[in-house]
C-alpha cells in the first residue's frame, strides 16, 4: 500500500497544486489558462520523452539546448526564409530530425567506446552543436516563410495548436514503445542492473545508442516546433530547455539513478513544473521569488519521492 502511495505521489502533488491555485486565483481553472498550461508544457514534454529513456538507463544527456538550437537554425535556412535561397519544403523536417538522431547516436558511441561518462560527452556535444549553429547562422535572424511550418503554432483546433496535438501523439507512441517493445523493457533493465544483462549476453550497447539517438531526435523535433512558434532561426532558441526537462523527469519519478519511472511519470513531472510556474504567475508572486519557490518545491518533492530508495541509490555527491 505504501509503495502504491509513493508511486501516486507526483500525481497527487499535481492535483494539490491545481486545487490550491484554483482556490487562490479565479482565472487559474479557466479554459484559456488550462490551454496555456498545455501549450507551455508541449515542448518541454517532447524533450522529456527523449530524456526519459536515457535516464532510465542511468545515463544523462546535457546536449538538449545545443541540439534544439542547431535544429532550429538548420530548419530556418532549409525552408523558405528571408535570408537564403534554399527551400526544400517539408523535407527539411525529416532532414533536421535525422541530424538530431545522428548527434544522439554519436554521443552514445563516444561514451561507450571512448569510455567517457555520458555527462562529459553530452556536455561537450552541447557546446559543439551550439558552435555549429553559430557557423550556420547567416548573420541576421532568418524569418521562416514556410506557412506549413508556422501554422503548426498559429492555427488552433479546439483552442489548442498543432504543437500540442503532435506532443500528445508522441507521448502515446513513447508509452507504447516503453511498455511493449524490447527496447523499452531493456532501457529500464539497464538502469536496474547493467552488469547482469551484460553477463547474460544481451547487447546493452545497442540499446544505449538507440536511447541517445531517440533523445536527439526529440530535441531536434523540439527545435523545429520552437521555430514554428517564434517564426525565426535563432542560435539561442533552445536556451532554457535543459533544466525544466530534467527537473520534470525527476519530479515525476524518473530518477537519475536509472531503473525507475517512465514516460508517464515524466509527463506528470512536466505538468507539475508548468502548473507551478503558471500558478505562481496567476497569484501574483514576484518573478524574482518564483525561481526560489520552484527550486524549493523540486528539492522537497524529489527528497520525498526518493527517501525510501536512499539505501539502494546511495547518492552521496
Amino acid at each position: 500500500m505504501s509503495k502504491r502511495l509513493q508511486s501516486l505521489g507526483p500525481l497527487l502533488a499535481l492535483l494539490v497544486l491545481v486545487l490550491l491555485f484554483s482556490a487562490f486565483s479565479a482565472n487559474f481553472a479557466s479554459l484559456p489558462n488550462l490551454a496555456a498550461v498545455l501549450e507551455a508544457a508541449a515542448i518541454p514534454a517532447i524533450v522529456a520523452v527523449g530524456l526519459t529513456f536515457v535516464l532510465m538507463q542511468a545515463s544523462i544527456d546535457l546536449s538538449v539546448e545545443g541540439v534544439a538550437s542547431l535544429a532550429n537554425v538548420l530548419l530556418s535556412i532549409t525552408v523558405a526564409n528571408s535570408v537564403t535561397a534554399t527551400d526544400i519544403g517539408l523535407w527539411a523536417i525529416p532532414l533536421v530530425i535525422g541530424v538530431g538522431l545522428m548527434i544522439g547516436a554519436t554521443s552514445a558511441l563516444v561514451s561507450i567506446y571512448v569510455r567517457m561518462p555520458s555527462l562529459i560527452v553530452t556536455l561537450g556535444m552541447w557546446l559543439t552543436t551550439v558552435g555549429f549553429a553559430a557557423l550556420l547562422f547567416p548573420g541576421r535572424l532568418p524569418q521562416i516563410l514556410e506557412p506549413r511550418i508556422t501554422s503548426l503554432a498559429i492555427d488552433k483546433h479546439f483552442g489548442l495548436s498543432s504543437v500540442v496535438y503532435l506532443t500528445l501523439l508522441l507521448i502515446v507512441v513513447a508509452v507504447l514503445v516503453e511498455k511493449h517493445t524490447r527496447f523499452g523493457r531493456m532501457s529500464r533493465a539497464i538502469g536496474e542492473n547493467e552488469p547482469v544483462l551484460i553477463m547474460s549476453g544481451i547487447k546493452v550497447n545497442r540499446h544505449k545508442v538507440a536511447a541517445f539517438a531517440l533523445a536527439g531526435g526529440c530535441y531536434a523535433l523540439a527545435g523545429i516546433l520552437l521555430g514554428a512558434r517564434i517564426g525565426v532561426g535563432n542560435t539561442q532558441s533552445g536556451v532554457g530547455l535543459l533544466f525544466p526537462s530534467i527537473a520534470a523527469c525527476v519530479l515525476g519519478g524518473t530518477l537519475l539513478s536509472g531503473g525507475h519511472g517512465g514516460v508517464r511519470q515524466s509527463m506528470i513531472g512536466v505538468l507539475i513544473l508548468i502548473t507551478l510556474r503558471n500558478g505562481l504567475i496567476q497569484i501574483g508572486v514576484d518573478p524574482l521569488l518564483q525561481s526560489a519557490l520552484e527550486g524549493a518545491v523540486i528539492i522537497v518533492a524529489v527528497a520525498g519521492s526518493t527517501w525510501h530508495l536512499r539505501r539502494k541509490i546511495r547518492v552521496i555527491k
